[in-house]
């Protein structure tokens, strides 16, 4: 509870991020919590992703360019109607709110655990929290899952939907082996993990997928995401 509390005020203090302010990166961040994901893999999500935004490289290069800071927000969604809000927009200005948003995420319990697989509505919101989100120079939806799209449209009615022309999605990918799976790209099916994302879920130039070894890779999957991510931009904005 006093993790929970110093997290709120240290983010009250930091104040959310405005439609107005410059910044280089929107960074929205998707976690599944669909009914494939038990309680200890979604603890491990939880303390992965923390501990990755804690990283001294990551905190590095989050904070390179003080005049264009980086936004960030985060939401859990399974089924249909199932998403929530774990963290609303906030400018990473300082190294503290860094560590604030982190606790925040660490001490985050899940909103959901019975529901299906989602994707195309993951989708369909994350547009939404875009549109009210900050106009920085570049946008990226981070979608990270266990399992194909299995409820609802998918990504491809979702990207016929939704204008995301101007927004990146990258996706990382928590590969689960089980004996007798197969590699075909079928959406609606358990199979070829990886390359369904690539195929059907990623978006936008330079897009990727990003693949943790299981759960417990997650936090190192995760840190090696946000470092591309972070240096891409960085790159870009430097020509």
């Amino acid at each position: 509870m006093r993790g929970i509390l110093a997290a709120g005020l240290a983010l009250a203090g930091a104040g959310g991020a405005t439609a107005q302010e410059p910044c280089r990166l929107a960074l929205l961040l998707a976690m599944d919590i669909s009914s494939s994901v038990d309680p200890l893999e979604d603890a491990l999500q939880r303390g992965g992703l923390a501990q990755a935004l804690r990283a001294p490289e990551v905190v590095e290069a989050i904070l390179s360019q003080p005049d264009r800071p980086v936004a960030l927000a985060m939401f859990e969604w399974s089924g249909r109607v199932q998403q929530d809000m774990v963290l609303p927009w906030v400018m990473l200005r300082d190294a503290a709110t860094i560590g604030a948003v982190a606790d925040r995420i660490a001490f985050s319990r899940r909103s959901y655990a019975e529901f299906s697989t989602a994707i195309g509505h993951a989708i369909e919101y994350a547009h939404d929290l875009f549109r009210q989100g900050p106009a920085c120079d570049a946008r990226v939806l981070d979608i990270s899952g266990d399992g194909v799209n299995n409820d609802g449209f998918g990504p491809t009615a979702a990207y016929d939907a939704f204008d995301f022309s101007q927004i990146t999605v990258n996706a990382l990918v928590i590969e689960v082996q089980e004996a007798g799976t197969d590699h075909g790209i079928t959406e609606g099916a358990d199979t070829g993990l990886a390359d369904y994302f690539r195929q059907i879920v990623i978006r936008g130039p330079g897009s990727f997928v990003e693949v943790a070894a299981g759960f417990e890779d997650f936090e190192r999957a995760m840190r090696r995401k946000l470092l591309r991510e972070l240096e891409v931009r960085i790159g870009l904005l430097s020509r």
